[in-house]
């Protein structure tokens, strides 16, 4: 007789878990590329249900092409991934959604289980107050997926858009980051970035009680792609493994300010992030 194995011979491995909920980015410095590679590279296994796919067009000076997912479809990601890590899974980030119907599908997802941690990156898209799509969607974000967040990270467009403001100065950032909080009762990031005078790439942390500016010389004057989406992934994997908000939020930045310091160059007109800059600085 031949005596079977009493115990499982794998080593099972226990790693933080973090979901985002994002759109595919085909060039990988951005949208849910972005994401899983911050995951990874910070020691959390990561998992996505794609809400959009998004392709740059170089035929029309690079602008996004944007085909949205099926609700359904994304709602059977959701399913699967909720039920496969049912009681493991306490951590998701939020990026590209795209459209009210996907908002409304993602926010019934996001009601279905509790969460310690939901990480927003408010990606706004009506750059002004026209009636459409456009201002339909911002406002279905805001409606339905702020109140959900305990932490959100919105770019300096974003944080004008949330707290009303006009945003000109270290000053300005502090006072929205304070009434994003107050709006939406989540822990806030607001990135100032390259956006705002001065040598130093600054964004303001704020959660009720602490406010802290994280200050970087600036690396360059131009945005680099897929900064905001690895900062928000940062910070989400970093709470899944168990940090506090602020320590998040100062790793998120050394991170960012790494990516940005080997960042990678092609063909667009601006130059991706690289989510290894931790580890080879």
């Amino acid at each position: 007789m031949v005596r079977m194995p009493t115990t499982d011979p794998y080593d099972v491995h226990s790693p933080a878990l973090a979901l985002t909920i994002a759109g595919s980015e085909a060039t990988g410095g951005a949208g849910a590329q972005a994401d899983l590679k911050t995951f990874q590279e910070l020691g959390a296994f990561g998992m996505v249900a794609l809400t959009c796919i998004v392709a740059f067009d170089p035929q029309d000076d690079w602008n996004h092409r944007f085909v949205p997912v099926d609700p359904d479809v994304i709602a059977h990601q959701l399913e699967a991934i909720q039920a496969d890590y049912a009681g493991q899974l306490k951590t998701t980030k939020l990026g590209m959604m795209g459209s009210p119907a996907t908002i409304s599908t993602v926010a019934t997802a996001l009601r279905t289980q509790d969460w310690d941690h939901v990480v927003l990156d408010p990606v706004l898209i009506c750059k002004g107050q026209e009636p459409g799509h456009a201002l339909d969607t911002d406002q279905a974000l805001k409606a339905e997926l702020l109140p959900l967040a305990t932490f959100t990270t919105p770019n300096h467009f974003e944080s004008e858009q949330l707290s009303g403001m006009t945003i000109e100065s270290l000053g300005d950032l502090k006072d929205a980051a304070k009434r994003i909080h107050e709006v939406s009762g989540a822990a806030v990031l607001a990135k100032g970035g390259v956006r705002l005078s001065g040598p130093d790439a600054v964004d303001v942390y704020y959660d009720g009680e602490t406010l802290e500016v994280l200050s970087a010389p600036k690396i360059g004057e131009h945005a680099v792609s897929g900064a905001g989406c690895s900062l928000a992934a940062a910070v989400t994997a970093e709470l899944a493994k168990g940090a506090a908000p602020l320590d998040a939020a100062r790793r998120a930045k050394e991170f960012v300010t790494e990516g940005i310091r080997q960042r990678v160059a092609g063909n667009t007109p601006f130059a991706a992030l690289w989510q290894g800059g931790l580890r080879q600085s």
